[in-house]
């Protein structure tokens, strides 16, 4: 008798046994329907035994009709779930995103010409027939709306043989991509690069791969030999693109079709159910050959995967904080040494990790210095606000005005820089000083003038801006201090009231189209000045922009976060970087208290390897990471005194290990959100500590009631 041992896509800690009846076929790694309960759920066979049962089990129902989850795709999932310390179920959740994809494509009735024309010929008829012969395979409803006929017209043609119906998939094959369509001509640099990396694949070097390149330098058409090279090797190869933004999705896209001859399957949160179905089925079926999309993208059942690349890998949005926690560049070095496949790590600014793992040589290091051509890096200047104090209730600079005015007048694109949305992010009361927050998180509310709404930024909690506080009732006393996008923007319409003046943010873009719609104005200079928070500082190329401005540099080396001084680097080079990528040089004006930043100074003189020098002499003294390991705890409870007991019971089950601190616990800097009040724990060890399973040992001793939740986070990124 044959027994089946079944993950599930829920959270829970491990397989159940099931009998196979003799009339299915299954192997491991099939996808199957079994009962749980009294539901039928989607499963996952992870081991099949030929033994007698010493129980009573329940039987499989159904064998699903798509090829097996692949054994690398079971180790991958098994390896995510004890690093993370996350039930495997959960983490197998991801990987089943679109249920619908595990069934073949539903059908649709198209409709053709046939040789008969109709026995009377009428204007509909005409119509129709009109239409069809200039969109052959289209449906009856969209026939009939192109046609501008009734659908009876449609079902009449094709009863009489006028047309000719067809029943295709709804869900059409992904096209193929070809490598051998021409590429731009690269750059002597570019092509030795290129070169490179076709000496790792022809040789099936599965070291990972650090393309180093500034930005502007060219790194994507670079990769893109890879790919070619690749494709050409094996022609039923799978190439996987992260990338960090939805927003940079689309212009992806259109540089892979331009290259190729076809667009790769997408896949992000922004996709509709039927075109989540399509890429997950055309994935698993191996007729998708490229897929680009953000950081879930890794968990897809890839039938042969064989280069992954990560574009601007040192991206904060590559973690995962929800749910399993997880970062996509770490986990895609795992999956490609999985799948014996290639991985691409590409950055300008490279994360310290990565960093000192080509210093170290467990990874391959390709450097690309220079952009293409006569573009050139942009000139970095610091504002120091001490002495140029902007206005009176303005934030910009003399300095920067002028410059905004200057590049205006010569008829080119000014982006300016500040990481906060909303027209302020604090609300207080003039009258008593009560800051306004979110009724159960503590966070302040984000003014948002152009919707007249106070918004909670973590939990998206939002109401109509009061007439008066709500704690004194002062009327009309409620201002915003401090400023977001949207105040910024007020403030250059008032200096230039003739320049085209928008705002990018994920207000302003609700979705992909948006983005697009947006990115593509600038490109095609219809916008004077673009006001943006980190949206607009990544991976963007508008020819026209020869002015960047950083409002405010400063508010990322707020806090305790051991990497502050490396992202806000990373962020305000990446910003820097849009400007001047054509023919004509760039200039970026960072505005700063703190002159005397290390970060600050390394923008200025572009030694990004001596900010990164000083930042390993930190980190390494204090076993921070890279050179130690890190893992955060979090409780959270309904009420402050339970909050308070529990955590002193979690610490004192902590588990004693060598080479293992334990701080905490102390309240979290948001200390309730969503009405529970939080506590946290942080773990540090040595580099060769096991850390993963110390805390999967610490979580097993407590027992945890049901009203209070706990969350483990290996390498946080957040200290929220």
């Amino acid at each position: 008798m044959t027994i089946a041992r079944i993950l599930f896509p829920l959270p829970l800690p491990e397989p159940f046994d099931y009998i196979v009846p003799d009339h299915l076929s299954v192997e491991t790694g099939s996808y199957v329907i079994a009962p749980l309960g009294t539901q039928k759920r989607i499963g996952v066979v992870v081991d099949c035994q030929d033994l007698q049962p010493d129980r009573k089990l329940k039987a499989l129902l159904e064998v699903l009709p798509t090829p097996p989850m692949g054994r690398s795709m079971r180790q991958f999932i098994d390896f995510c779930a004890r690093y993370t310390v996350s039930p495997p179920g959960l983490v197998l959740s991801m990987a089943l995103r679109s249920s619908q994809g595990l069934l073949p494509s539903p059908m649709r009735t198209v409709y053709h010409t046939s040789d008969r024309l109709p026995d009377r010929m009428t204007a509909a008829r005409r119509a129709v027939l009109e239409t069809v012969a200039q969109h052959p395979g289209l449906g009856a409803s969209a026939l009939a709306k192109l046609a501008t006929v009734s659908a009876g017209v449609i079902k009449s043609l094709a009863e009489s043989g006028v047309l000719a119906a067809t029943n295709e998939p709804v869900d059409r094959p992904f096209p193929a991509p070809d490598p051998n369509r021409p590429g731009i001509v690269l750059t002597p640099e570019q092509a030795t690069a290129a070169d490179q990396l076709r000496h790792h694949i022809a040789a099936e070097d599965f070291k990972p791969v650090l393309l180093d390149g500034v930005t502007g330098s060219g790194k994507t058409e670079v990769y893109f030999e890879a790919i070619a090279a690749i494709i050409k090797q094996d022609e039923t190869a799978q190439i996987l693109v992260l990338l960090p933004e939805i927003a940079l999705t689309e212009a992806v896209l259109n540089r892979f079709e331009k290259r190729f001859g076809a667009r790769p399957a997408a896949w992000h949160s922004g996709l509709s159910q039927p075109q989540r179905r399509r890429t997950w089925r055309e994935v698993a079926h191996g007729r998708a050959r490229i897929v680009a999309g953000a950081r879930s993208a890794l968990f897809l059942p890839y039938a042969n995967l064989r280069l992954i690349i990560v574009d601007e890998e040192h991206d904060g949005s590559f973690k995962q904080e929800d749910g399993v926690t997880y970062h996509a560049r770490d986990m895609a070095v795992m999956r490609a040494k999985l799948e014996q496949a290639m991985i691409i790590l590409a950055s300008a600014t490279p994360a310290l990790e990565t960093v000192v793992n080509a210093d170290t040589g467990r990874y391959h290091r390709i450097a690309l210095a220079a952009r293409p051509g006569l573009a050139q890096l942009p000139d970095v200047e610091l504002v120091d606000l001490k002495t140029e104090t902007p206005a009176k209730g303005e934030w910009l600079s003399p300095v920067l005005k002028s410059a905004l005015l200057e590049t205006f007048s010569r008829g080119e694109q000014s982006l300016l820089f500040m990481n906060r949305r909303g027209y302020a992010p604090l609300v207080i009361c003039k009258a008593c000083g009560e800051r306004l927050k979110s009724p159960t998180t503590e966070s302040w509310l984000t003014e948002h003038r152009y919707s007249g709404r106070l918004v909670c930024h973590l939990t998206g909690w939002s109401m109509p801006k009061p007439s008066h506080c709500p704690h004194c009732a002062a009327r009309d006393s409620l201002m915003g201090v401090g400023p977001g996008v949207e105040r910024i923007a007020e403030e250059v319409r008032i200096l230039m009231p003739t320049a085209r003046i928008e705002i990018f943010s994920s207000d302003t873009t609700l979705n992909a189209d948006d983005s697009r719609n947006l990115i593509d104005r600038m490109a095609n200079n219809e916008i004077d000045i673009l006001i943006g928070t980190q949206m607009a500082a990544k991976g963007h190329n508008f020819p026209n922009l020869t002015m960047v401005g950083v409002v405010d540099a400063d508010s990322g080396l707020q806090g305790g976060d051991l990497r502050a001084g490396e992202r806000t680097y990373q962020l305000l080079s990446q910003v820097a970087g849009r400007a001047g990528r054509a023919q004509r040089p760039g200039r970026a004006l960072i505005q700063t208290y703190q002159i005397d930043n290390p970060a600050m100074v390394a923008l200025v003189q572009g030694d990004r390897d001596g900010f990164l020098d000083i930042e390993k002499d930190v980190r390494e003294s204090l076993d921070l990471p890279p050179y130690g390991r890190m893992a955060a705890l979090i409780m959270c409870a309904p009420d402050l005194t339970m909050a308070d007991t529990f955590s002193d019971i979690i610490g004192k089950a902590a588990p004693h290990g060598e080479q293992i601190t334990v701080y905490g616990p102390a309240p979290a800097p948001i200390g309730v959100l969503r009405g529970r009040h939080r506590r946290r724990f942080l773990a540090i060890s040595k580099k060769n500590v096991d850390l993963s399973a110390y805390m999967a040992k610490w979580a097993g001793l407590i027992k945890v009631p049901n009203s209070v939740r706990i969350s483990i986070d290996i390498d946080p990124y957040s200290f929220l």
